[in-house]
């Protein structure tokens, strides 16, 4: 048994667990100066393995998120994974949102660290003393400026107004 104790926590990181997937809100574009909503998706998985000539039940559970926001800021490790915003909320500070001061592409990175526990020939669960860090594959977040005009008319009135289908383009 002390061979297995010892060598769980190596067999623990070397698991092809799924990665949890950060997903972004508004999304594949944001504004500079808004909250842009980021949230983790991951899910318990569990893995049966030989070792040392005994069955061993893996189970890896999502207990912590680190997010990389590709501008050089960070937020984690956290316990919270945030969640979905209806779309008429988007804008809102979350626990998980960033505001990106710089207009551009970011490369936006998340790591989930899952805690295990393993049995061993279905004894009962015991704890993996570290931690499993998993990364996703990085996803891009192209964050732009607005710009706010005032018209005195609109397409219809003045079709070749600036702005309008069809109209000379502004410089």
């Amino acid at each position: 048994m002390g061979k297995i104790a010892a060598q769980i926590q190596t067999k623990f990181e070397q698991l092809p667990v799924l990665a949890g997937t950060s997903v972004t809100q508004p999304s594949p574009h944001t504004l500079r100066g808004a909250e842009t909503n980021f949230y983790a998706q991951a899910v318990e998985q569990s893995f049966d393995v030989d070792m040392l000539g005994q069955r061993v039940a893996i189970v890896a559970k999502p207990v912590q998120y680190t997010w990389n926001y590709g501008d050089g800021s960070a937020l984690g490790p956290t316990t919270i994974a945030g969640g979905p915003l209806p779309q008429d909320r988007w804008g809102e500070k979350t626990a998980t949102s960033h505001a990106y001061s710089q207009t551009g592409d970011f490369s936006v990175a998340l790591t989930t660290h899952f805690q295990g526990t393993y049995s061993v020939n279905g004894g009962p669960p015991l704890p993996i003393p570290g931690q499993g860090q998993f990364s996703s594959p990085a996803q891009t977040v192209s964050v732009w400026r607005s710009i706010t005009r005032n018209y005195a008319d609109d397409c219809l009135q003045n079709p070749q107004g600036s702005g309008c289908p069809g109209a000379p383009a502004s410089r």
